[in-house]
């Protein structure tokens, strides 16, 4: 009954609309994109699009003042009448005759400064005034890319015949087009409240488009705005220490208002900030537009050349407000020769400043969308849509539509399928895979020669894995089920080892799921596994160092996870285990032929004798729990997806029991618990904690195999982005306990707010990590790190490298290094 209200209105309203369309070009005729027009003293606004078209709903047409706003150009106010309901109205601009009368400008005497520090000292109360309003909103969104090649690299590039099919013969087309229409509810500093109404992508009738209010606001009298990493307003408190202004010139708006148009520029290219105009309103001060580019280093994100955002604010003689309603974000990419561009509109309309909300009215929930959103008709878009679409867009629509009709049905994925699986005689070796898109199911064959899986251990020596997997998915119902099996062979032990996995997720609401494994494999004594494949490989065939230690697990275990309420997650395991300790079998390297591996026993590596262990079996539960505090979510048709609230930390808790083992040593209990938390320091970076703390019980005598172990490393190579896991000195064994624990991990990135002011070191765009590191056990003097580094460090636009210096401290003992950060293993092992 609700929804049918909800539709009822929506028809109605819809019914009882009037519209005012036209184009808008400058005195030569050429159209202006984007300029901002609306009714006067209304919250009633639309924007024109790339072909300077445009599309106002109004709630009738009497006798209608339309304003059209442009930068650059002379507001024009224009009254319309007619008995219609559609009106046909062009416009043309004229360029606006920038005033600036003759003064001397200095540092001890600039216009410019004084506007902006009165802007800074007016932004409060600017501020307030839109610090509580719903409104509609209206976003579309495209992604291009030009230039695709054939290859890259020497390799081909694959992606997929349904978007190569959208480009055209040079690799140019448009890869994302999408539409949302919404109503938000907004009180700084940051609840909101957004439902969709109608969600709309190019090709895809069951999608859902990600261009949410959400993922829009930008406030300039926010001392910093998020893109990345947070950057510095024009009219920040600190603002002088970033920036150098001068004034450009004075208009009047169509209310006889003044505005000062000022050109913003960085007094440090490398630092976080913006450039452009920005413009601003005498008297009050308010934010008239602004027009800043946000080069791609200044976020830290290389690949990206430059992003531009636009803002324009209408003003209400009633209320006496400035509300945005107009912004484009739009932005240029590019790597190996290929370009990739985005434009995201953005239209806030019919605004109401309620005095307060309700106390229900903002929750959890952020975003919600009707359970239609996503099945509104062409009739529909056509006449609420605000910005027009441009002839490429309607192309694109017609094209893709089209087309899905036909890429759905059963006829046409069997065609692509059977081109895809066509099975050849190397795939014996190489790999096959098979896929039934209609019935939605899919088989893979990993191939004899599985060479991303070739790794090198002392046990094993040289080890392949091969094997079988089974899929089988439904998107509209979230279920996915997969079932598969790994085949391990060591070459110098001359064995084989066999696991088999199950899962199956019920759906994408409360994320339940369950999964099975079994079988034997080798395992690491640390299940953490601070140490990878391909850096094990390296390290011994190389340098001949075997950190990597080894011990045979057969198994069996069954788990099941699901969200309990929001926030938190429940996860419950039981499982058998028999394990048995394994020695080296190899000593083959690359180099260094002549120097002897450690043995494989972590607590006597010179001993090559006895094992670690004994062998014995026992029976393990667990349960644990994350907790996300404050957490949000998005509620769509098909799911409800979190999105971590960033003010709190993320608290995991666990218990974990053996029993029934092979002799009653073996059994405990132990507990433990670890808060994560990222605490932002706006433009001075993110410090990042780790705090990890836990306790044995009934634990004297059981296997080293379930002591507490921690994350060292020996290799001097970091694998992760981030150290908050890892200690970078500490060997991978000698703290291990089967009593308390407590670690502390911390790392500051300063995010550039250091390094871009150095000079040298400012060039490489670069970002300084400050680290603290410390354990404490029992019967043990603390184990403490210090650590200093650059990171985002790299050639061109790949920044994938980090080092640091590492000064370590336990008991008397010190030790000093050097960790080379390749943080590119994290994707190839």
């Amino acid at each position: 009954m609700k929804n049918f209200t909800v539709l009822a209105f929506l028809i109605f309203s819809i019914s009882n609309f009037a519209q005012i369309k036209g184009t808008i070009t400058d005195l030569k005729g050429n159209p202006l994109p984007f300029v901002s027009v609306f009714e006067e003293n209304t919250y009633t606004s639309t924007t024109s699009n790339e072909q300077g078209k445009y599309q106002l709903n109004v709630k009738e047409i009497g006798k209608n003042k339309i304003t059209f706003q442009y930068l650059g150009f002379k507001t024009q106010k224009q009254t319309v009448a007619s008995d219609s309901k559609i009106l046909i109205l062009d416009v043309k601009m004229e360029e606006e005759n920038f005033e600036l009368n003759e003064v001397v400008i200095n540092s001890k005497d600039n216009p410019a400064n004084a506007i902006i520090k009165s802007a800074i000292a007016n932004k409060k109360s600017n501020s307030e005034k839109t610090a509580r309003y719903t409104a509609d909103f209206y976003s579309k969104g495209m992604f291009k890319i030009k230039d695709l090649p054939k290859k890259i690299m020497g390799m081909k590039v694959d992606i997929g015949d349904e978007m190569a099919s959208n480009l055209d013969s040079t690799g140019t087309g448009i890869l994302y087009l999408s539409e949302t229409i919404s109503k938000i509810s907004f009180e700084k500093p940051e609840k909101l409240k957004e439902k969709i109404i109608a969600s709309k992508i190019s090709g895809n009738n069951k999608g859902f488009s990600y261009n949410t209010a959400t993922l829009s606001t930008y406030d300039f009298y926010d001392n910093t705005l998020e893109f990345n990493i947070n950057l510095i307003s024009p009219i920040a408190d600190n603002a002088f220490n970033y920036y150098k202004y001068k004034l450009e010139g004075t208009f009047f708006d169509d209310n006889n208002q003044q505005i000062n148009k000022i050109k913003v520029t960085p007094k440090r290219d490398k630092e976080p900030v913006f450039e452009g105009y920005i413009y601003i309103v005498d008297d009050s001060f308010a934010i008239y537009a602004v027009d800043l580019d946000i080069k791609g280093y200044r976020m830290k994100n290389e690949f990206t050349e430059v992003m531009n955002l636009k803002q324009s604010f209408s003003y209400n003689v009633k209320n006496k407000i400035w509300s945005k309603n107009a912004q484009t974000l739009s932005f240029n990419a590019g790597a190996f020769g290929v370009k990739f561009s985005g434009k995201f509109n953005y239209v806030y309309s019919n605004y109401e400043f309620p005095a307060s909300f309700q106390k229900k009215t903002f929750g959890n929930e952020i975003v919600a969308f009707e359970a239609d959103a996503n099945k509104k008709d062409n009739a529909f878009w056509n006449q609420i849509r605000p910005i027009p679409l441009t002839i490429e867009e309607s192309n694109d629509y017609i094209k893709k539509d089209s087309l899905q009709t036909i890429r759905k049905s059963q006829k046409y994925t069997d065609s692509v399928d059977a081109k895809n699986n066509k099975f050849k005689i190397f795939d014996v070796l190489m790999g096959y895979d098979y896929k039934n898109t209609f019935k939605k199911y899919s088989f893979e064959y990993k191939g004899l020669l599985n060479l991303s899986s070739l790794s090198f251990n002392t046990v094993q020596g040289f080890n392949l894995d091969s094997g079988f997997s089974i899929k089988k998915w439904n998107e509209e119902k979230g279920t996915s089920t997969s079932i598969s099996t790994t085949f391990n062979y060591g070459f110098s032990d001359e064995r084989f080892r066999v696991t088999g996995q199950f899962s199956h997720r019920f759906n994408n609401i409360n994320h339940a799921s369950i999964w099975a494994s079994g079988g034997t494999k080798t395992a690491q004594f640390n299940s953490g596994e601070p140490i990878s494949n391909i850096v094990n490989s390296i390290s011994s065939l190389f340098f001949k160092d075997n950190y990597m230690k080894l011990y045979n697990l057969e198994f069996a275990q069954i788990n099941y996870g699901q969200d309990v309420a929001n926030g938190i997650n429940l996860n419950a395991k039981i499982g058998y285990e028999q394990r048995k300790p394994l020695f080296n079998t190899t000593d083959y390297s690359f180099f260094k032929r002549d120097d002897i591996y450690t043995s494989n026993n972590p607590l006597a590596p010179n001993d090559f004798i006895t094992p670690a262990f004994d062998q014995h079996h026992l029976f393990k539960t667990a349960l644990t729990a994350r907790i996300n505090f404050g957490n949000k979510y998005i509620s769509r048709p098909d799911g409800r997806y979190n999105i971590k609230n960033e003010k709190y930390p993320t608290v995991f808790l666990a218990f974990e029991k053996a029993f029934a083992a092979s002799e009653k040593k073996y059994e405990f209990e132990s507990v433990g618990a670890s808060v994560q938390y990222d605490l932002s320091l706006n433009n001075k970076g993110v410090l990042g904690m780790n705090f990890r703390a836990g306790k044995f019980f009934n634990a004297e005598n059981i296997s080293f195999i379930d002591y507490r172990h921690f994350n060292g490393n020996q290799t001097h190579i970091g694998t992760s982005d981030r150290y908050l896991n890892v200690f970078n000195l500490m060997p991978y064994y000698t703290n291990s306990t089967n009593d308390s624990y407590f670690e502390m991990h911390l790392e500051h990135n300063d995010m550039g707010f250091v390094t871009n002011k150095i000079p040298l070191i400012n060039l490489l765009k670069s970002t300084m990590n400050l680290g603290f590191h410390t354990l404490a056990i029992p019967d043990r003097k603390p184990y403490t790190e210090f650590t200093v580094g650059l990171d985002n460090l790299g050639f061109g636009k790949f920044k994938l490298f980090r080092v640091d210096y590492v000064h370590s401290y336990q008991g008397g003992i010190q030790q000093n290094g050097i960790v080379f950060g390749l943080k590119i293993l994290n994707v190839l092992d």
